[in-house]
């Protein structure tokens, strides 16, 4: 008797969506919805079930990893005791091992491109945490799982219906995806304390239910802070390719995150109107990681605008320098940003909305950080107060308020006769 054949009988109950799902042959195995479904636990039983069957190679991911423990290692490791594989895989501080050869491993996929590209012998990808995955990511790792008979799993929670993997999975899927929607009332053992969770917050906040339990994206229409300046810009087709002109200066526009996400603008400001010609943001990055990602753009910079509280942190971790000096010593030119409340930048935003042009593709993040921007309650035992989120959005949108209050305006507003032009992809003079 081989040492692993006396699992191959083992069994396991799944939720009758989940098993259709996760034991196709699908190249694309799709689950998206609501808490409470128990997506990421079947799924780590299923990933564990066929390695016993077969030897794979199985790659965890999601959009960031730091360390281990933000990966789905501990999960499985759960997983592999509930079912009583632990003569069968043996659990590693970053891996697991089968007795078969079967090796599951974990990875971040923004922060990892070149093991990401390495990967092409793995048998199966099991995507967490979808909802955050980029296009450039999605654009890395699909061409690279390209073994035969090799499949892509997916789990996410949605948020937005603009965001890439709502739109490459559900909006527009892939041929031979399956893809399927699971809830709590797919799940035959939803717990009695998520029960009480749900309908107390089903009666109090329905809006935040239907996004929470249902898996509805998050509507915009009533929160959306620049929901008529953008659809402004859609109508006026203000989103397009922008050329760079090599004759003028492109300013920086910072919101540095301290512990969480950076984003930068990077402008242009013309005669009559703004050229917001590119945009950057990531997370737990460097200083130098930003400036040099900046400097292979090869753009000619001009002057890069860091928030007014930079002086309250004041040192970069590991350098003992602050912010301002390392950057002055790297050749920039900084400026402060006049210290403006949130109220009175987002209304600097808003006069200069009208004359912004986007940049299709170098800019799609920043414009999604824009249309996801929304008011939110804080409540408090005195009042409610109604105030911008504090969430993945809200950096980049920072970071355009402050090139709101710092850019140089133009000399005059376009005319309305001049709104539906382009700049020349030849010569970046306007056509």
């Amino acid at each position: 008797m081989k040492p692993c054949s006396i699992y191959l009988n083992l069994q396991a109950q799944f939720p009758t969506k989940l098993r259709e799902l996760l034991f196709s042959d699908a190249r694309y195995r799709v689950a998206y919805g609501g808490r409470g479904a128990a997506k990421s636990w079947n799924f780590a039983r299923a990933l564990l079930l066929q390695g016993v069957h077969q030897p794979l190679r199985i790659l965890c991911a999601r959009e960031t990893m730091e360390s281990i423990g933000e990966s789905v290692h501990r999960l499985l490791s759960d997983q592999v005791a509930a079912l009583g594989l632990q003569q069968f895989y043996t659990v590693e501080k970053s891996r697991l091992i089968g007795l078969n050869g079967t090796e599951i491993t974990f990875a971040g996929l923004r922060h990892n491109v070149a093991n990401i590209k390495s990967a092409e012998a793995v048998d199966i990808c099991w995507v967490e945490e979808a909802q955050s995955v980029s296009k450039e990511s999605w654009n890395t790792l699909i061409p690279t799982i390209r073994k035969e008979k090799s499949s892509i799993w997916v789990s996410f929670n949605p948020d937005f219906d603009d965001d890439p993997t709502y739109r490459m999975f559900v909006t527009q899927p892939p041929p031979g995806a399956l893809v399927s929607k699971i809830t709590w009332r797919d799940n035959p053992w939803f717990p009695e304390v998520l029960k009480t969770e749900m309908e107390h917050m089903r009666k109090t906040d329905p809006d935040e239910y239907e996004h929470v339990w249902e898996g509805s994206c998050i509507s915009l229409l009533q929160s959306a802070i620049y929901a008529n300046e953008l659809r402004a810009v859609e109508r006026e087709s203000r989103i397009t390719n922008i050329p760079y002109d090599r004759q003028r200066p492109v300013d920086c526009y910072w919101d540095l995150g301290f512990g969480d996400m950076t984003a930068i603008w990077m402008a242009q400001s013309m005669p009559f109107d703004y050229r917001l010609i590119d945009y950057i943001e990531d997370c737990a990055r460097p200083l130098q990681w930003y400036l040099q990602r900046m400097q292979e753009r090869g753009y000619l910079f001009g002057t890069d605008w860091l928030p007014w509280d930079i002086g309250m942190h004041a040192k970069d971790l590991g350098s003992g320098r602050s912010i301002e000096e390392l950057m002055r010593s790297a050749g920039r030119k900084v400026r402060i940003v006049p210290k403006l409340g949130v109220a009175d930048g987002i209304a600097a935003a808003r006069t200069v909305f009208p004359v912004c042009w986007f940049d299709r593709d170098r800019t799609e993040e920043g414009v999604r950080a824009l249309r996801h921007y929304r008011y939110g309650e804080t409540k408090t035992l005195q009042h409610h107060t109604r105030e911008p989120l504090h969430d993945k959005s809200s950096h980049g949108a920072d970071a355009f308020r402050y090139f709101a209050i710092c850019a140089k305006p133009p000399r005059a507003a376009m005319p309305p006769r001049q709104v539906q032009r382009r700049p020349s992809e030849m010569t970046g003079a306007w056509t």
